[in-house]
Parts: structure tokens; sequence; C-alpha cells
């Protein structure tokens, strides 16, 4: 019982997370994109693999690596979203910044996207900010049949 009382509230916590992510784009009041980073040194870097499943509504689940300072740190990825269509896998790598320590690094993260994957060809850029403030860039490489526009609540755990 403990395992699914833990799920739902997690599920709760990136439904309400997502709702919020959803309520702040149609305001404009997140602003993720190159301004938010301009003239900062990234804090550390990120290494992630996922798989994402789209319908109108969207699921990602995956893995990745932080490197920060000359450590490495595990991590799970896993999120809800709207928009888009297909299923692919992708690889993304990019900056954190705003991080002084890991510990500010777990937890839930808005994410704006944009990008498309047809095969082995794909593009896209994602930026997402959580709570503590961190904010990543990464550089997307998918690959699969996939249209993708539009917000997720992305969930990060330390392993």
């Amino acid at each position: 019982m403990r395992d699914q009382t833990s799920t739902f509230g997690r599920a709760a916590g990136v439904a309400v997370l997502l709702a919020a992510v959803l309520a702040a784009g149609c305001t404009g009041s997140v602003k993720l994109g190159p301004d938010a980073v301009r003239g900062k040194a990234p804090d550390g870097y990120v290494e992630m693999k996922t798989v994402a499943a789209a319908y109108i509504g969207s699921g990602t689940a995956g893995d990745g690596t932080l490197f920060h300072r000359g450590r490495e740190y595990k991590f799970t990825v896993g999120g809800l979203g709207i928009g888009g269509i297909g299923v692919s896998e992708m690889q993304a790598t990019g900056e954190v910044y705003d991080m002084a320590d890991v510990a500010q690094f777990a937890g839930a993260y808005a994410q704006g996207r944009y990008g498309y994957a047809i095969g082995t060809a794909s593009g896209g850029d994602l930026w997402l900010q959580n709570g503590a403030g961190v904010i990543m860039h990464l550089k997307a490489k998918r690959e699969g049949l996939m249209l993708s526009l539009g917000g997720d609540a992305v969930v990060i755990s330390m392993k």
C-alpha cells in the first residue's frame, strides 16, 4: 500500500506542477531561454537518455548523469506533458546553470520544448527550470517518429 501511496503522491505532484506550468505558459511569466542564462558560466553538465510517447498527452522516462565539480551523479527522469504525437528515443546533453550545490538538482522541473524526429533526422532544444532555480539547457537528438510542441513537468530523482 505504501508504494501505491508514494506513486500516487508523485503523480499528483507532477499533475499539480504541470497545471502550474501550463498556467504560467499562458500568462507568459515563465521566462526560459537564452536570456535566462546570458553571461552566466555553467555550474555543471548533463547527459541523459529518455523514451517519450505522445498522443495529445505525453510521457517520458529515462536516466542520466550530472557532471559537477569533477564528480558524476546518476539520476532518473520521469515526466508527463501535453502536446505532441508519436514515439521517440532522445539523447540530450547540455549545461546546468544556477546550481551552487548538487542538492538543488533533484526535483520537479517545468520544461518548454520544441522539436521533431523522423527516423534518425531530428532537432530540438529543451529548457528546464526547477523550484530551486536550477536551469538546464539541453540539445536533443531524437530517433523515431515524433512531432513535439508543448510543455511538460519533469521529475528528476538522484539514484
